[in-house]
């Protein structure tokens, strides 16, 4: 079966496989702390690894990934004091996404998906999606598609359940907690160090920011809530299940009327 990565294609491979007309995912992660268990490139790994899976159900083709992402904030990531956090400004992430998209349409791609893995970048993306589409309407192509997605979103009740029997914090609180991890020790165990996994009490955060921030209610380790409940069993129920549905999804987007 050929490959689904763009990146292990010959250019031959991919201008024939573009005729097709193909749903092309971008994954969008970034470089950010994930406590004492996960490494720095956890955001970028795990849509890297359902992308490719939706892309097998769907006939599509997974570009290669944007390995950096916006800053991260305190009160969703840890915040972007922490040593190995390499982040972007705003301009320059909606620039680079933007002229990924533009480039990808150039190439007679008309369907792409921006598959987001850091909770942070999703309004960033969607001034990219929007900028690249007046590009391309600037051009005379209005026959451009963009979806954008968090697969984390696609979570059911049901499988939070999984996930979480004893109660859900909320997505923010999650940073490095149950659900990444237990998918990181689905999808990468010899990334994770089960040793190391926290079992932090929940961040306490105030309804406001204020700037500097002050970073006390923030644990040590950077993690926001418990990590203790995750397993691969646990991951391994998040894709099965997010997998098909996210596929199905995408199936439906496409082929909606744009108007």
């Amino acid at each position: 079966m050929a490959s689904t990565l763009i990146a292990d294609l010959t250019w031959y491979d991919f201008a024939e496989r573009v005729k097709e007309d193909p749903i092309v995912f971008l994954p969008i992660g970034s470089v950010e702390q994930h406590g004492p268990h996960l490494p720095l490139a956890t955001d970028t790994l795990l849509p890297l690894a359902v992308a490719q899976q939706v892309a097998d159900r769907v006939g599509g083709l997974v570009a290669p990934p944007v390995a950096y992402g916006y800053k991260s904030q305190p009160k969703s990531g840890g915040g972007n004091h922490f040593p190995g956090t390499l982040s972007l400004d705003a301009g320059v992430l909606i620039g680079l996404v933007r002229n990924i998209v533009n480039e990808l349409v150039r190439h007679g791609v008309r369907r792409i998906v921006l598959f987001d893995g850091h909770m942070e970048n999703q309004w960033f993306l969607v001034e990219a999606a929007d900028l690249a589409l007046r590009d391309q309407a600037m051009l005379g192509r209005t026959d451009v598609r963009i979806v954008k997605l968090g697969y984390w979103e696609f979570i059911t009740k049901a499988t939070e359940k999984v996930l979480f029997p004893d109660g859900f914090p909320s997505w923010e609180l999650e940073h490095a907690a149950v659900m990444e991890t237990s998918v990181m020790l689905h999808i990468r165990p010899d990334l994770v160090r089960e040793e190391l996994i926290p079992d932090d009490p929940a961040a306490d955060f105030p309804p406001y920011d204020i700037y500097p921030f002050d970073t006390r209610p923030i644990p040590p380790t950077g993690v926001l809530s418990s990590a203790k409940a995750a397993s691969a069993a646990k991951g391994e129920a998040v894709l099965a299940q997010v997998v098909p549905d996210i596929a199905d999804a995408l199936i439906k987007a496409f082929e909606a009327p744009t108007s």
